[in-house]
């Protein structure tokens, strides 16, 4: 057997507690699957003296861990420290500049500086390896970079964050609202103190930008990402979407269209028959479509110290076993400059809850302004009467661009008789 792969971990929480029971425990099954042992020689994190569950008095430690990233003796650099700048990224730059492998966790780090850390890892001849940062333990990365390496892509979707789908799917089995159900994910564990991260979209963004570079070749391009969270669902719209024939799930898409790439995170009704519609609780899940293989799904938990580090210790036993590719599946010359499609550009059917006064005349001043911008009316929904009162109508309509059903929506919420803000919800058709 080879001589041993010695490795250095900056960052002990969760993740990296996970990555360290999992080696140990596991280490005869990693070694045979990579042909060499894998051991952790060195650690670096914030208290040293905290119990990880493993024996860490051979390990040699630093209080730098840029420092560690240096260390002669050191094969691969394991980055689980989170954030996209400050320590993360120096301990990431530190590594490449000394030609050592990295593995990182990181999806902000990727989806910020991304491209540019591909290149200097390209230049050093190391890998960077990331199949933990989308999607937990899914092996997504590995199957759209190298299992799907013979497809081109059109679309790749799904479920990037589990705290959302958790929150969602509660709301609708437990006929609950968003605040009630938010708190008690923040009291399980689910959702930080400050969720927005998760509940606005962010951690989603973060992770389609990575997903639609290696699906479609191009640079890592965040700020193309449309993001839109979960804050303005309420239990009212499960409900309807449940009468439709809908669930309600905050999706990541990224698809090519006429106009360009589209990358966007917001919530999505979609059929109760199609996979992604059955993916519940915390659970992850991605789709990808390519032109032989058609559809395929993958389902998992996309978060957590066991499914975290189970994609640690694959790209481990990749590098380990010298099988590794360019980061984002092409090398740095040959990503694709596509463009980007502005969410205005959109087409597709929505889904409009309205608060109206029930009074003679609201419905016809409603189609008014959606005639006017050429969108045409699937399905009306409005139950009883109270008139005088608050009643809720609900719309569904078929596809039309994105821009013109805002323009209407515009002049819908000026209308006296219209008390809140449209809501609208993106139908999707899977």
């Amino acid at each position: 057997m080879q001589p041993a792969v010695k490795i250095a971990v900056a960052g002990l929480g969760t993740v990296g507690a996970g990555v360290l029971q999992l080696l140990e425990r596991q280490a005869e099954l990693v070694a045979t699957r990579a042909g060499r042992r894998i051991v952790v020689a060195a650690a670096s994190a914030r208290d040293r003296r905290r119990d990880r569950g493993v024996d860490l008095s051979a390990v040699r430690w630093y209080e730098d861990a840029v420092a560690m990233a240096g260390d002669p003796e050191i094969d691969v650099v394991v980055e689980l420290i989170g954030g996209s700048d400050g320590v993360a990224l120096h301990v990431v730059e530190a590594a490449l500049a000394h030609k050592k492998h990295v593995v990182t966790a990181n999806k902000a780090l990727l989806a910020e500086h991304g491209t540019r850390l591909a290149r200097l890892a390209e230049e050093a001849a190391v890998a960077l390896a990331f199949e933990a940062a989308v999607a937990g333990g899914i092996p997504v990365i590995k199957a759209l970079r190298e299992s799907l390496a013979g497809n081109r892509v059109s679309r790749v979707y799904g479920i990037l964050n589990g705290t959302s789908n958790y929150i969602l799917t509660t709301m609708r089995e437990g006929g609950r609202e968003f605040a009630e159900v938010l708190g008690e994910a923040q009291k399980l564990g689910y959702a930080e103190a400050d969720p927005s991260f998760d509940i606005d979209g962010i951690d989603a963004a973060h992770k389609l930008a990575i997903l639609a570079s290696v699906a479609f070749g191009r640079p890592v391009d965040l700020r193309g990402v449309y993001a839109e969270g979960i804050r303005h669902v309420s239990r009212l719209d499960i409900d309807f979407a449940e009468e439709l024939g809908y669930r309600i799930k905050l999706l990541g898409i990224a698809r090519l269209t006429d106009h360009g790439l589209e990358q966007r995170v917001h919530p999505c009704m979609v059929r109760r028959g199609t996979p992604i519609a059955a993916v519940e609780g915390v659970f992850n899940a991605v789709v990808a479509e390519g032109d032989f293989v058609g559809r395929v799904v993958l389902e998992g938990r996309g978060a957590g110290a066991g499914p975290t580090a189970s994609a640690v210790a694959a790209d481990l036993v990749d590098i380990a076993a010298g099988r590794y590719a360019p980061a984002f599946g092409v090398p740095i010359h040959a990503l694709r400059d596509l463009p980007g499609a502005a969410m205005d550009r959109h087409r597709g059917a929505y889904y409009i809850r309205l608060m109206v006064v029930d009074q003679p005349g609201v419905i016809a001043d409603v189609a008014a302004a959606l005639r006017d911008e050429n969108v045409s009316l699937e399905a009306m929904i409005q139950r009883g009467r109270a008139p005088g009162e608050a009643v809720p109508v609900v719309l569904t309509t078929h596809e039309t661009e994105e821009a013109a059903m805002r323009r209407a929506l515009d002049r819908i919420a000026a209308l006296e008789a219209v008390l809140e803000p449209p809501r609208l919800i993106r139908i999707e058709d899977f």
